[in-house]
Formats: structure tokens, C-alpha cells, sequence
């Protein structure tokens, strides 16, 4: 239960100490963005307990940085293209986890990496994934995959 604030142009000390305020009861760790605008340009949070995180030396770096600063251990997973690790996680009623991500299309290279390629099940065990695919033969793991053709958003429940 805590907060990583990307510290960048568009993020200072004082909007994590704004956050802090609000969130009294969650711990609040900056993180320095040396490259690119936020945080989570580089690094998001996946599913519960889940990392997921660009291969880039700064990004790497900052999960460096965020790994001494929690007492919590997370899972990781890092996908090639920094940017696709920017997603949204979400725990809806009546759908359970989604995960809303780029295209299979825009990151290729990402795609291939297990998790990217399957959505949320559970992540106690990430080896316990499985892939499989739909009608059209787009990788995907669970029954429900929607795609925007506007955003290029796609989220899989």
C-alpha cells in the first residue's frame, strides 16, 4: 500500500508531498524521472503485488531506486519497449482484472514477453501463465479482448 511519484518537469517535490497529505495512510516514495515525462512512461503497476517496467538504463535505474525504498517485494516483469510499459490496471466489479495496454501492433518485441501476451489471471506464480490464442489468432489468455481502433487502447478481462 504505497505510492511511487515520479519526480520529472511536470512533477515536483511538492505534488508528492500533496499526495502524501491525501493518502495519510499510504507511504509516498519519489523517484527521480531523469528521461522521458512521468513514471509511468517507463513503469506501471500490472495486477497486484506486479512491476512492469521498461528495459532502458533509466528505467532500470528507477526500479532500482523504488525496490530500496519499499519494504514490499514485487514481482517484475520488463518488457523491451519502455512505453509499453505504460498501462492501466484496474479491478472492476463484475469483470475482475483488465489490463489496458498498447497494441500487439505499436510493440511487437513487448508482445512476445509472457505476460504482456496474456492478461490478468492471478499472479501468485508468474511461471503458471499460459498463452493461448483466439478465433482470429490474436494472442490473447482469457475470454474477453476489446480493442479501440481510435486509441489503439486494448485491454484484455
Amino acid at each position: 500500500r504505497e505510492f511511487f511519484v515520479g519526480l520529472s518537469k511536470r512533477t515536483n517535490q511538492r505534488g508528492a508531498e500533496i499526495l502524501a497529505d491525501a493518502f495519510k495512510d499510504y507511504a509516498v516514495s519519489t523517484v527521480p524521472v531523469l528521461e522521458g515525462l512521468h513514471l509511468k512512461s517507463f513503469c506501471s503497476m500490472g495486477g497486484p503485488g506486479l512491476i512492469i517496467i521498461g528495459s532502458s538504463e533509466p528505467a532500470q535505474k528507477a526500479l532500482k531506486i523504488m525496490q530500496q525504498m519499499s519494504d514490499h517485494r514485487y514481482d517484475k516483469l520488463t518488457v523491451p519497449d519502455d512505453i509499453a510499459a505504460n498501462c492501466i490496471y484496474m479491478n472492476l466489479p463484475n469483470k475482475g482484472h483488465v489490463l489496458l495496454h498498447c497494441t500487439m501492433e505499436e510493440f511487437p518485441e513487448s508482445v512476445k514477453v509472457k505476460f504482456i501476451s496474456n492478461p490478468i489471471f492471478t499472479f501468485s506464480q508468474m511461471h503458471n501463465y499460459t498463452v493461448s490464442d483466439d478465433a482470429e489468432g490474436n494472442t490473447c489468455g482469457r475470454k474477453d479482448h476489446h480493442q479501440d481502433s481510435q486509441s489503439g487502447l486494448a485491454a484484455y478481462i
